[in-house]
Order: structure tokens, then C-alpha cells, then sequence
């Protein structure tokens, strides 16, 4: 089964398919949050513009350098408390 028929190769962010699957680490660029706002959407029946709002509102952008984060945790508590 392919969670992401819509998206083709070159839409996939590298840490989508690179990084580990140990839950480490709870956070994922704003990319990989982005990409799957049409999945998520589907699944949960929320419109994709509330959760995509809801990705940019829990982007972590650095003070001074780094890169923008989002918490997966986080977003995942939030996209509960809409229902």
C-alpha cells in the first residue's frame, strides 16, 4: 500500500526516507509535515487547510541558526484537540 500516491519521488524530503524510525528524535522539518497534510486530512476528515495551518503554528524556528522544525508530538496533540 502507498500512503502517498500523490507525490512523486522528488517531493519527498531526504529525512522522509533517511532518517531513523526510532522516535528519537520528535521532530521532522516542515516539509515532511507538509507533505502529508493530504493523508492526514483524509484520514481524520479535517479540512486540509486547518491542518496545514496547524503545521505553520507549530513550526519551531530557530533563534539565530538551524532548521525550522515542527514537533510531531505537539502537532499530533493539537490536531486531537480540533475534534
Amino acid at each position: 500500500m502507498i500512503a502517498h500516491p500523490y507525490l512523486n519521488k522528488l517531493q519527498i524530503p531526504a529525512e522522509m526516507v533517511t532518517a531513523s524510525g526510532s522516535g528519537l528524535d520528535p521532530n521532522i522539518s516542515p516539509q515532511g509535515a507538509l507533505i502529508q497534510v493530504k493523508r492526514v486530512a483524509q484520514e481524520r476528515k479535517i479540512a486540509e487547510e486547518k491542518i496545514k495551518a496547524l503545521v505553520e503554528a507549530h513550526c519551531n524556528r530557530p533563534l539565530i541558526m538551524g532548521p525550522e522544525t515542527v514537533n510531531v508530538l505537539e502537532l499530533n496533540i493539537a490536531l486531537n484537540e480540533l475534534k
